[in-house]
Protein backbone atom coordinates (compact mmCIF):
# COMPACT_ATOMS: atom_id res chain seq x y z
CA UNK A 1 0.00 0.00 0.00
CA UNK A 2 1.69 3.18 -1.17
CA UNK A 3 0.67 6.80 -1.16
CA UNK A 4 1.99 10.33 -1.32
CA UNK A 5 0.16 12.56 1.13
CA UNK A 6 -0.03 16.21 1.99
CA UNK A 7 0.83 17.91 5.28
CA UNK A 8 -2.79 17.61 6.38
CA UNK A 9 -2.16 14.22 8.01
CA UNK A 10 0.22 15.76 10.51
CA UNK A 11 -2.21 18.62 11.00
CA UNK A 12 -4.90 16.15 12.08
CA UNK A 13 -2.41 14.27 14.22
CA UNK A 14 -2.87 11.11 12.19
CA UNK A 15 0.80 10.45 11.52
CA UNK A 16 2.09 8.66 8.45
CA UNK A 17 0.01 6.08 6.63
CA UNK A 18 1.26 2.59 7.28
CA UNK A 19 0.00 -0.91 6.48
CA UNK A 20 -2.47 -1.90 9.16
CA UNK A 21 -1.70 -5.02 11.13
CA UNK A 22 -3.95 -8.01 10.65
CA UNK A 23 -5.79 -9.08 13.76
CA UNK A 24 -6.94 -12.45 14.94
CA UNK A 25 -10.24 -13.55 16.46
CA UNK A 26 -13.49 -11.87 15.43
CA UNK A 27 -11.79 -8.99 13.61
CA UNK A 28 -10.65 -9.50 10.01
CA UNK A 29 -7.56 -8.19 8.28
CA UNK A 30 -7.86 -4.65 6.92
CA UNK A 31 -8.48 -5.96 3.42
CA UNK A 32 -11.64 -7.75 4.61
CA UNK A 33 -12.78 -5.08 7.07
CA UNK A 34 -15.51 -3.58 4.93
CA UNK A 35 -17.16 -6.88 4.07
CA UNK A 36 -17.21 -7.85 7.75
CA UNK A 37 -18.57 -4.50 8.93
CA UNK A 38 -21.21 -4.62 6.17
CA UNK A 39 -22.28 -8.06 7.33
CA UNK A 40 -22.71 -6.89 10.92
CA UNK A 41 -24.59 -3.75 9.84
CA UNK A 42 -26.90 -5.73 7.56
CA UNK A 43 -27.66 -8.34 10.23
CA UNK A 44 -28.44 -5.52 12.67
CA UNK A 45 -31.15 -4.24 10.32
CA UNK A 46 -29.45 -0.90 9.83
CA UNK A 47 -29.81 -0.90 6.04
CA UNK A 48 -33.61 -0.90 6.11
CA UNK A 49 -35.58 2.11 4.89
CA UNK A 50 -37.12 4.65 7.31
CA UNK A 51 -40.22 5.92 5.46
CA UNK A 52 -41.96 7.38 8.50
CA UNK A 53 -38.90 9.39 9.45
CA UNK A 54 -38.62 10.98 6.01
CA UNK A 55 -42.36 11.55 5.87
CA UNK A 56 -42.17 13.45 9.16
CA UNK A 57 -39.14 15.47 7.99
CA UNK A 58 -40.89 16.33 4.74
CA UNK A 59 -44.02 17.38 6.63
CA UNK A 60 -41.99 19.57 9.00
CA UNK A 61 -40.28 21.29 6.07
CA UNK A 62 -43.65 21.83 4.35
CA UNK A 63 -45.08 23.39 7.52
CA UNK A 64 -42.01 25.63 7.88
CA UNK A 65 -42.25 26.72 4.25
CA UNK A 66 -45.97 27.44 4.66
CA UNK A 67 -45.21 29.49 7.75
CA UNK A 68 -42.56 31.50 5.89
CA UNK A 69 -44.97 32.21 3.04
CA UNK A 70 -47.67 33.26 5.50
CA UNK A 71 -45.22 35.50 7.33
CA UNK A 72 -44.16 37.09 4.03
CA UNK A 73 -47.79 37.93 3.18
CA UNK A 74 -48.62 39.30 6.63
CA UNK A 75 -45.49 41.44 7.00
CA UNK A 76 -45.89 43.23 3.68
CA UNK A 77 -43.64 46.26 3.13
CA UNK A 78 -41.38 45.80 6.17
CA UNK A 79 -37.68 45.28 6.73
CA UNK A 80 -38.65 42.41 9.02
CA UNK A 81 -39.02 40.55 5.73
CA UNK A 82 -35.29 39.92 5.96
CA UNK A 83 -36.07 37.46 8.77
CA UNK A 84 -38.31 35.58 6.34
CA UNK A 85 -35.48 35.65 3.79
CA UNK A 86 -33.12 34.07 6.34
CA UNK A 87 -35.74 31.45 7.21
CA UNK A 88 -36.09 30.56 3.52
CA UNK A 89 -32.32 30.08 3.27
CA UNK A 90 -32.51 27.58 6.14
CA UNK A 91 -35.55 25.80 4.68
CA UNK A 92 -33.95 25.50 1.24
CA UNK A 93 -30.85 23.94 2.83
CA UNK A 94 -32.99 21.40 4.66
CA UNK A 95 -34.58 20.54 1.30
CA UNK A 96 -31.06 20.16 -0.11
CA UNK A 97 -30.33 17.57 2.60
CA UNK A 98 -33.36 15.58 1.48
CA UNK A 99 -32.29 15.87 -2.16
CA UNK A 100 -28.86 14.54 -1.14
CA UNK A 101 -30.47 11.58 0.62
CA UNK A 102 -32.81 10.84 -2.27
CA UNK A 103 -29.84 10.93 -4.65
CA UNK A 104 -28.19 8.29 -2.46
CA UNK A 105 -31.43 6.26 -2.58
CA UNK A 106 -31.96 6.49 1.16
CA UNK A 107 -35.60 7.56 1.14
CA UNK A 108 -37.71 5.41 -1.22
CA UNK A 109 -37.51 1.68 -1.92
CA UNK A 110 -36.84 1.91 -5.67
CA UNK A 111 -33.87 3.61 -7.32
CA UNK A 112 -35.76 5.34 -10.15
CA UNK A 113 -38.29 6.75 -7.68
CA UNK A 114 -35.45 8.19 -5.58
CA UNK A 115 -33.92 9.71 -8.71
CA UNK A 116 -37.19 11.40 -9.66
CA UNK A 117 -37.62 12.71 -6.12
CA UNK A 118 -34.06 14.04 -6.15
CA UNK A 119 -34.67 15.85 -9.46
CA UNK A 120 -37.75 17.57 -8.01
CA UNK A 121 -36.16 18.46 -4.67
CA UNK A 122 -32.92 19.74 -6.23
CA UNK A 123 -34.82 21.72 -8.85
CA UNK A 124 -37.01 23.28 -6.17
CA UNK A 125 -33.94 24.92 -4.65
CA UNK A 126 -32.47 25.93 -8.01
CA UNK A 127 -29.92 23.16 -8.47
CA UNK A 128 -29.38 20.66 -11.29
CA UNK A 129 -29.56 17.10 -10.02
CA UNK A 130 -27.66 15.67 -13.01
CA UNK A 131 -24.77 18.11 -12.46
CA UNK A 132 -24.61 17.50 -8.73
CA UNK A 133 -25.01 13.71 -8.99
CA UNK A 134 -22.08 13.33 -11.38
CA UNK A 135 -19.87 15.52 -9.21
CA UNK A 136 -20.89 13.89 -5.94
CA UNK A 137 -20.52 10.34 -7.25
CA UNK A 138 -16.91 11.06 -8.22
CA UNK A 139 -16.32 12.50 -4.76
CA UNK A 140 -17.64 9.37 -3.04
CA UNK A 141 -15.51 7.11 -5.21
CA UNK A 142 -12.28 9.00 -4.45
CA UNK A 143 -12.63 11.35 -1.47
CA UNK A 144 -9.74 13.80 -1.10
CA UNK A 145 -7.78 12.22 -3.96
CA UNK A 146 -5.98 14.80 -6.09
CA UNK A 147 -7.22 14.87 -9.67
CA UNK A 148 -10.16 12.55 -8.94
CA UNK A 149 -12.23 14.25 -6.25
CA UNK A 150 -13.95 17.31 -7.77
CA UNK A 151 -14.58 18.69 -4.28
CA UNK A 152 -10.89 19.55 -3.93
CA UNK A 153 -10.47 20.91 -7.44
CA UNK A 154 -9.36 24.52 -7.41
CA UNK A 155 -12.13 27.10 -7.65
CA UNK A 156 -11.91 30.35 -5.72
CA UNK A 157 -10.50 28.26 -2.86
CA UNK A 158 -7.37 26.09 -3.24
CA UNK A 159 -7.27 22.84 -1.29
CA UNK A 160 -3.72 21.71 -2.15
CA UNK A 161 -0.47 23.69 -2.14
CA UNK A 162 0.20 23.12 -5.84
CA UNK A 163 -3.04 24.86 -6.81
CA UNK A 164 -2.43 27.68 -4.35
CA UNK A 165 1.03 28.32 -5.81
CA UNK A 166 -0.44 28.55 -9.33
CA UNK A 167 -3.10 31.12 -8.41
CA UNK A 168 -2.85 34.51 -10.09
CA UNK A 169 -4.27 38.00 -9.87
CA UNK A 170 -7.29 38.65 -7.68
CA UNK A 171 -7.72 34.93 -6.88
CA UNK A 172 -4.14 34.87 -5.61
CA UNK A 173 -4.89 37.72 -3.22
CA UNK A 174 -7.83 35.71 -1.86
CA UNK A 175 -5.84 32.48 -1.65
CA UNK A 176 -3.21 34.05 0.60
CA UNK A 177 -5.79 34.45 3.36
CA UNK A 178 -8.42 32.00 2.19
CA UNK A 179 -8.95 30.44 5.61
CA UNK A 180 -10.09 33.73 7.13
CA UNK A 181 -12.10 34.52 4.00
CA UNK A 182 -13.75 31.09 3.81
CA UNK A 183 -16.99 31.88 5.63
CA UNK A 184 -17.44 35.34 4.07
CA UNK A 185 -16.99 33.69 0.65
CA UNK A 186 -19.69 31.15 1.51
CA UNK A 187 -22.25 33.96 1.29
CA UNK A 188 -21.74 33.65 -2.49
CA UNK A 189 -21.87 29.84 -2.57
CA UNK A 190 -25.62 29.78 -3.20
CA UNK A 191 -25.17 31.88 -6.32
CA UNK A 192 -22.27 29.68 -7.37
CA UNK A 193 -24.41 26.54 -7.09
CA UNK A 194 -27.10 28.13 -9.27
CA UNK A 195 -24.47 29.27 -11.79
CA UNK A 196 -22.85 25.83 -12.01
CA UNK A 197 -26.26 24.22 -12.47
CA UNK A 198 -27.25 26.52 -15.33
CA UNK A 199 -23.82 26.15 -16.96
CA UNK A 200 -24.29 22.39 -16.91
CA UNK A 201 -27.85 22.44 -18.21
CA UNK A 202 -26.98 24.86 -21.03
CA UNK A 203 -23.80 23.02 -22.02
CA UNK A 204 -23.49 21.51 -25.48
CA UNK A 205 -22.94 17.95 -24.31
CA UNK A 206 -25.71 15.44 -23.61
CA UNK A 207 -27.57 16.08 -20.35
CA UNK A 208 -30.05 13.55 -19.05
CA UNK A 209 -33.41 15.17 -18.29
CA UNK A 210 -32.16 18.59 -19.39
CA UNK A 211 -35.57 20.11 -20.16
CA UNK A 212 -37.26 18.57 -17.14
CA UNK A 213 -34.67 20.09 -14.84
CA UNK A 214 -34.73 23.46 -16.62
CA UNK A 215 -38.52 23.56 -16.35
CA UNK A 216 -38.49 22.82 -12.61
CA UNK A 217 -35.71 25.33 -11.90
CA UNK A 218 -37.34 28.03 -14.06
CA UNK A 219 -40.67 27.53 -12.27
CA UNK A 220 -38.85 27.75 -8.96
CA UNK A 221 -37.28 31.12 -9.72
CA UNK A 222 -40.54 32.51 -11.10
CA UNK A 223 -42.38 31.48 -7.92
CA UNK A 224 -39.61 32.99 -5.80
CA UNK A 225 -38.94 36.23 -7.66
CA UNK A 226 -42.45 37.21 -8.77
CA UNK A 227 -44.00 37.81 -5.31
CA UNK A 228 -40.80 39.36 -3.95
CA UNK A 229 -40.59 42.01 -6.66
CA UNK A 230 -44.36 42.48 -6.81
CA UNK A 231 -45.02 43.04 -3.09
CA UNK A 232 -41.75 44.64 -1.96
CA UNK A 233 -40.04 47.90 -2.93
CA UNK A 234 -37.14 47.34 -5.33
CA UNK A 235 -34.36 47.92 -2.79
CA UNK A 236 -36.02 45.72 -0.19
CA UNK A 237 -36.60 43.00 -2.79
CA UNK A 238 -32.89 42.88 -3.67
CA UNK A 239 -31.99 42.90 0.04
CA UNK A 240 -34.42 40.01 0.59
CA UNK A 241 -32.77 37.95 -2.15
CA UNK A 242 -29.30 38.86 -0.91
CA UNK A 243 -30.06 37.59 2.59
CA UNK A 244 -31.73 34.44 1.26
CA UNK A 245 -28.80 33.58 -1.02
CA UNK A 246 -26.25 34.39 1.70
CA UNK A 247 -27.92 32.25 4.38
CA UNK A 248 -28.40 29.38 1.94
CA UNK A 249 -24.74 29.50 0.86
CA UNK A 250 -23.31 29.76 4.37
CA UNK A 251 -25.58 27.02 5.73
CA UNK A 252 -24.75 24.68 2.84
CA UNK A 253 -21.01 25.32 3.05
CA UNK A 254 -20.92 25.14 6.84
CA UNK A 255 -22.66 21.74 6.68
CA UNK A 256 -20.48 20.15 4.00
CA UNK A 257 -17.06 21.72 4.73
CA UNK A 258 -16.38 19.95 8.08
CA UNK A 259 -16.74 16.54 6.45
CA UNK A 260 -13.40 16.31 4.59
CA UNK A 261 -11.56 19.64 4.60
CA UNK A 262 -8.38 19.37 6.64
CA UNK A 263 -8.37 15.58 6.44
CA UNK A 264 -5.61 13.62 4.61
CA UNK A 265 -5.27 14.41 0.90
CA UNK A 266 -4.12 11.44 -1.19
CA UNK A 267 -2.02 11.51 -4.32
CA UNK A 268 -3.65 10.64 -7.65
CA UNK A 269 -2.01 7.21 -7.75
CA UNK A 270 -2.46 6.30 -4.07
CA UNK A 271 -3.61 2.73 -3.36
CA UNK A 272 -5.90 2.03 -0.42
CA UNK A 273 -8.60 -0.45 0.43
CA UNK A 274 -12.15 0.92 0.46
CA UNK A 275 -12.56 0.88 4.25
CA UNK A 276 -9.31 2.75 4.98
CA UNK A 277 -9.87 5.25 2.17
CA UNK A 278 -13.35 6.24 3.31
CA UNK A 279 -12.65 6.35 7.05
CA UNK A 280 -9.35 8.22 6.91
CA UNK A 281 -10.65 11.02 4.71
CA UNK A 282 -13.89 11.62 6.63
CA UNK A 283 -14.62 13.50 9.84
CA UNK A 284 -17.62 13.07 12.12
CA UNK A 285 -19.17 15.86 14.17
CA UNK A 286 -20.23 15.21 17.74
CA UNK A 287 -23.60 16.43 19.00
CA UNK A 288 -26.13 13.62 18.68
CA UNK A 289 -29.66 14.38 17.51
CA UNK A 290 -29.25 18.15 17.31
CA UNK A 291 -26.20 17.85 15.04
CA UNK A 292 -28.04 15.29 12.93
CA UNK A 293 -30.99 17.67 12.54
CA UNK A 294 -28.79 20.69 11.88
CA UNK A 295 -26.59 18.93 9.32
CA UNK A 296 -29.06 16.53 7.75
CA UNK A 297 -27.08 13.47 8.86
CA UNK A 298 -23.80 14.77 7.40
CA UNK A 299 -22.39 14.78 10.94
CA UNK A 300 -21.97 11.00 10.53
CA UNK A 301 -19.75 11.40 7.50
CA UNK A 302 -17.65 8.29 8.11
CA UNK A 303 -20.71 6.05 8.20
CA UNK A 304 -22.30 7.87 5.27
CA UNK A 305 -19.25 7.22 3.11
CA UNK A 306 -19.14 3.56 4.09
CA UNK A 307 -22.89 3.09 3.58
CA UNK A 308 -24.13 5.85 1.22
CA UNK A 309 -27.65 4.41 0.93
CA UNK A 310 -28.18 4.15 4.70
CA UNK A 311 -31.17 6.11 6.02
CA UNK A 312 -30.37 8.97 8.38
CA UNK A 313 -31.92 7.45 11.57
CA UNK A 314 -29.57 4.42 11.44
CA UNK A 315 -26.27 6.29 11.21
CA UNK A 316 -25.84 6.76 14.97
CA UNK A 317 -26.07 3.03 15.75
CA UNK A 318 -23.77 2.22 12.83
CA UNK A 319 -21.20 4.62 14.28
CA UNK A 320 -20.71 2.36 17.32
CA UNK A 321 -20.03 -0.64 15.08
CA UNK A 322 -17.61 1.20 12.80
CA UNK A 323 -15.70 2.76 15.71
CA UNK A 324 -15.19 -0.64 17.30
CA UNK A 325 -13.73 -2.07 14.11
CA UNK A 326 -11.50 0.98 13.61
CA UNK A 327 -10.08 0.61 17.11
CA UNK A 328 -9.35 -3.09 16.64
CA UNK A 329 -7.84 -2.61 13.18
CA UNK A 330 -5.82 0.48 14.12
CA UNK A 331 -7.56 2.71 11.56
CA UNK A 332 -7.82 6.35 12.79
CA UNK A 333 -11.44 7.42 13.32
CA UNK A 334 -11.82 11.21 13.43
CA UNK A 335 -14.59 12.90 15.38
CA UNK A 336 -14.70 16.39 16.83
CA UNK A 337 -17.04 19.22 17.78
CA UNK A 338 -18.63 21.46 15.17
CA UNK A 339 -16.73 24.57 16.28
CA UNK A 340 -13.44 22.69 16.41
CA UNK A 341 -14.04 21.39 12.89
CA UNK A 342 -14.45 24.96 11.65
CA UNK A 343 -11.20 25.95 13.33
CA UNK A 344 -9.45 23.01 11.64
CA UNK A 345 -10.85 23.99 8.23
CA UNK A 346 -9.79 27.63 8.62
CA UNK A 347 -6.27 26.73 9.77
CA UNK A 348 -5.88 24.12 7.03
CA UNK A 349 -6.93 26.54 4.28
CA UNK A 350 -4.60 29.21 5.63
CA UNK A 351 -1.72 26.72 5.61
CA UNK A 352 -2.46 25.77 2.02
CA UNK A 353 -2.71 29.47 1.18
CA UNK A 354 0.90 29.99 2.27
CA UNK A 355 1.94 28.61 -1.11
CA UNK A 356 0.31 31.62 -2.77
CA UNK A 357 2.47 33.99 -0.74
CA UNK A 358 5.69 32.42 -1.99
CA UNK A 359 5.12 29.99 -4.86
CA UNK A 360 8.78 28.94 -4.80
CA UNK A 361 8.96 27.96 -1.16
CA UNK A 362 5.92 26.96 0.84
CA UNK A 363 6.98 26.72 4.51
CA UNK A 364 5.01 23.52 5.04
CA UNK A 365 6.47 21.90 1.93
CA UNK A 366 9.95 23.02 2.91
CA UNK A 367 9.54 21.50 6.36
CA UNK A 368 8.57 18.14 4.89
CA UNK A 369 11.42 18.26 2.40
CA UNK A 370 13.89 18.70 5.28
CA UNK A 371 12.22 15.84 7.17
Amino acid sequence: MTATLSHTQAFEGLGPIRPTRARTGDYPSIGRAYSKVSEVVRESGLLRRAPWFYLSVGAAIAVALGGAITGFILLGDSWFQLLIAGALGIIFTQIAFLAHEAAHRQILALGPANDRLAVILAGSIGMSYSWWDSKHSRHHANPNRVGKDPDIDVDTISFVEEDAAKSRGFIRAITKYQGWLFFPLLTLEGLNLHKQSFAHLFSRGPVKGRWTELSIIAARFVLLFAPIFYFLPLGMAFAFLGVQFAVFGVYMGASFAPNHKGMPVFAHDAKFDFFTKQVRTSRNIRGGWWATTLMGGLNYQVEHHLFPSMARPHLAKTRAIVREYCEKLDVPYTETSLLRSYAIVIEYLNRVGLAARDPFECPITAEYRRA
